[in-house]
């Protein structure tokens, strides 16, 4: 039988991709932490959503983080056989974004709502944690620019959708602004 644990983190240490052994309370770790945490906030917010163009977005998102998380488990200076995240994809959260945009915003946007919208929310905030995490790390280590302009981008996408949710939702859910 295989065992999931191994016993090798026990003393607060954990092997980065290229072998390095680091403190879990390095920042590559914080921000590694965050990016699974917001994957999975992700997920929440898929099951969440009855828009499938909502949704297939969200999934692409789910994809892409778990490319950033492979990007950022590569320790410092050493190399290793993993994707990165591209120029590409920040454009394609941007199209993303035109594509569903709900219209001026005039007033504050509560985080709260249906749990379709409350779930993307949650997600946006995790998102700039991540976001903040990733720029703490890149100020002590190289950081993929394309990775720190995504993180930025994916925020910014969250709470777009979760405005346009909101909207198309219409009067079967509680006005979530503030006035």
């Amino acid at each position: 039988m295989a065992r999931i644990y191994t016993r090798t983190g026990d003393k607060g240490e954990a092997t980065l991709l290229g072998g390095v052994r680091a403190s879990k309370a390095h920042p590559r770790f914080e921000a590694m932490g965050d990016i699974d945490e917001l994957n999975a906030a992700v997920g929440v917010a898929i099951a969440a959503q009855t828009d499938s163009k909502v949704i297939d977005v969200l999934k692409m998102v789910q994809n892409t983080l778990f490319t950033i998380g492979a990007e950022l488990s590569v320790a410092a200076g050493k190399s290793a056989a993993v994707p990165k995240v591209t120029s590409h994809d920040v454009m394609m959260l941007e199209a993303a974004m035109d594509a569903m945009d709900p219209g001026e915003i005039k007033e504050f946007i509560l985080p709260r709502g249906s749990p379709a919208v409350a779930a993307l929310h949650l997600a946006r905030a995790v998102a700039r944690r991540a976001e903040r995490h990733a720029w703490a790390l890149s100020k002590k280590e190289d950081v993929n620019p394309d990775l720190l302009a995504y993180l930025n981008r994916l925020s910014s996408l969250l709470f777009t959708f979760s405005v346009w949710v909101q909207r198309n939702e219409g009067a079967r859910q509680e006005h979530p602004t503030y006035r």
